[in-house]
């Protein structure tokens, strides 16, 4: 989870269709005065999103006032990671809220199935520089060394929650936020998450397909401009869910 790009100047609103509309309303998990948190779909761009399909952060026009701005996306999730996302519904809370993630205030907590089987050891902490590779229009995340020039610290807690001997269910908090980072760290110690593409993960499990990138934000916990912390999940989606039915695993 990476913080959204600063805007520049305010966009003209984005005329959206009834069907996105509703669509975008439907994810809403948490709302009140000064955030708008929701459940992201694998699938759904945050930001920047290429052709004619609406991104996110343009589908949050369905929350404006009349003559008023939307919401201002808080970070971003990958493409085909799903989970929670966080909004912040005037500036002084989208300034509070940007100020709090770059503090490193915010935690997060994801779940993956990754393959083929638990890591060894079980738990633990990966701390694995990344670097930044581009190949055409494509970027990529690579590990590398500390001296490498290009090298960004990068720290990931894993946890497994349930494992047998084709997959395992982990949970994971990371530390920094650097992009791809869950996805390259689980590769390095040779357990790609599942449907992972780009990092080597694997299209089946145990026969199974796998419909996409099995990654879920699943909780979120932030100071909240009011005061105090708040903590919003988001449940497991029914294709997550249905591949840990279908191998076998169950949440804990």
């Amino acid at each position: 989870m990476r913080p959204a790009p600063k805007r520049k100047a305010e966009p003209a609103p984005v005329v959206l269709t009834p069907e996105e509309i509703a669509l975008v309303r439907s994810l809403v998990i948490y709302e009140d005065t000064h955030i708008l948190a929701l459940n992201k779909p694998a699938g759904l761009s945050s930001q920047g999103g290429r052709g004619q399909v609406h991104t996110l952060d343009e589908m949050l026009w369905a929350f404006a006032k009349p003559g008023k701005a939307r919401p201002r996306l808080i970070h971003r999730l990958d493409r085909d990671t799903s989970g929670v996302i966080l909004t912040a519904k005037t500036k002084p809370a989208a300034g509070f809220l940007g100020k709090a993630m770059m503090g490193r205030k915010f935690s997060k907590t994801y779940r993956a199935i990754v393959t083929p089987g638990a890591p060894d050891p079980t738990g633990g902490t990966i701390e694995v520089p990344l670097r930044r590779d581009e190949a055409g229009r494509e970027a990529f995340m690579r590990v590398c060394a500390p001296d490498h020039p290009d090298a960004e610290t990068a720290q990931t807690r894993y946890r497994t929650l349930a494992a047998n001997d084709v997959a395992a269910l982990l949970e994971l908090s990371p530390e920094t936020g650097r992009m791809h980072q869950l996805r390259v760290h689980l590769a390095s110690i040779g357990r790609p998450i599942a449907g992972d593409v780009r990092y080597g993960g694997a299209l089946a499990v145990a026969g199974h397909p796998v419909p996409r990138l099995m990654l879920h934000a699943g909780a979120l916990s932030f100071p909240h401009p009011e005061g105090g912390t708040r903590r919003i999940e988001a449940p497991t989606p029914p294709d997550m869910a249905a591949i840990l039915a279908a191998i076998g695993l169950v949440e804990r």
